[in-house]
């Protein structure tokens, strides 16, 4: 597994950065990038140790848990396994085994009245193209988005 991080300095507050991140509406905008093909939707109880999961429209993703929350500091998801149409988590065969613990980090910083964000992804080799067009172009948006006056969070 590599570890891949990614920076982006933002002229916002951490907690509309924060919103841009998370929220419904903007989550599937800036993550649009990990699969041109199918929004992606972010479903979580958000609870330390809970349920979260990473889905496309088909209700196929990833099943993760939160490690770590500290709103509007730092996130850590932990991700367990995948899910697919049909609801049945999968976190037991060999190929999930392979990467499962793997941590995605999200880390909002202040910085002179701006925010700092970065982001580290544990992944395979074989992922590392896929994961730095996502996150450098799905922060560029989260970027512009949080910047834009419009923006109610």
């Amino acid at each position: 597994m590599e570890t891949l991080s990614y920076e982006i300095v933002i002229n916002a507050p951490k907690q509309k950065v924060w919103d841009v991140l998370w929220n419904e509406k903007t989550y599937s905008e800036w993550t649009k990038f990990f699969n041109p093909a199918s929004a992606s939707i972010m479903k979580s109880d958000w609870k330390v140790g809970g349920k979260t999961y990473f889905l496309n429209t088909e209700g196929e993703g990833m099943v993760s848990t939160i490690d770590n929350l500290e709103e509007p500091d730092q996130i850590i998801f932990k991700h367990l396994g995948m899910v697919d149409k049909d609801g049945n988590e999968d976190t037991e065969s060999m190929e999930i085994k392979q990467w499962s613990g793997c941590f995605e980090k999200y880390f909002l910083i202040d910085f002179d009245g701006r925010t700092k964000l970065h982001a580290e992804v544990q992944v395979d080799k074989n992922w590392e193209d896929h994961m730095n067009k996502g996150f450098t172009q799905g922060l560029e948006v989260v970027k512009q988005l949080a910047e834009s006056s419009n923006l109610q969070p």
